[in-house]
């Protein structure tokens, strides 16, 4: 495993655990999926049932802080994250996903990539007016794709309280591109 910086002091400790997990649980993957890109792959977490269970408690804890009444997971390591968020709390779930991939009315936007472009969606009707959605995401890099997420989300009515990712790419400019949405990230880089 790589050795992965700190992030901020003064948070909870489900906070620093979870990011004393992350630093032992993920692993840099150069030049996926392309020259130049280092990916930083959640495999090692998802295969520690110790270890991903400590990163979701962190999750959850963050929803509740926040008061989600809905947690949405981008696809599609999002989803992986979020599904079992959405559990723990007893909350509903809603997919955001590649276009072509939901059946029925969609709303849909596109956005830049760190190393492309792409479209997400979500079902037309996959939010109601008075929930108070908690996105979530394994990374923010560019904020591309979360801001994309948060359009889709309000324009349907949500309160989008925040998103939370695993890790914030900080030396990349997704905070500055999803600003004013709530970024809590466990860990920063």
């Amino acid at each position: 495993m790589t050795s992965i910086d700190e992030a901020a002091p003064e948070r909870p400790a489900t906070t620093d655990a979870a990011a004393d997990v992350l630093r032992g649980h993920i692993r840099d993957v150069q030049d996926w999926p392309q020259p130049g890109v280092v990916f930083k792959d959640i495999t090692p977490l998802l295969s520690t049932p110790a270890a991903f269970g400590v990163v979701i408690g962190a999750l959850a804890d963050i929803a509740r802080q926040r008061g989600a009444t809905t947690i949405a997971g981008i696809e599609a390591r999002g989803f992986l994250l979020a599904a079992p968020v959405a559990d723990r709390l007893g909350a509903g779930l809603v997919p955001i996903r590649k276009k072509g991939k939901l059946p029925g009315p969609t709303r849909s936007a596109t956005y830049d990539l760190e190393y492309g472009t792409a479209t997400i969606e979500i079902h037309a009707d996959a939010v109601r007016p008075d929930e108070r959605v908690l996105l979530i995401d394994d990374v923010l890099a560019t904020g591309g794709t979360a801001a994309a997420a948060h359009g889709l989300l309000t324009g349907v009515g949500a309160e989008v309280v925040g998103l939370a990712v695993l890790m914030e790419l900080s030396f990349l400019p997704g905070r500055e591109r999803t600003a004013p949405l709530d970024v809590v990230p466990l860990l920063t880089i």
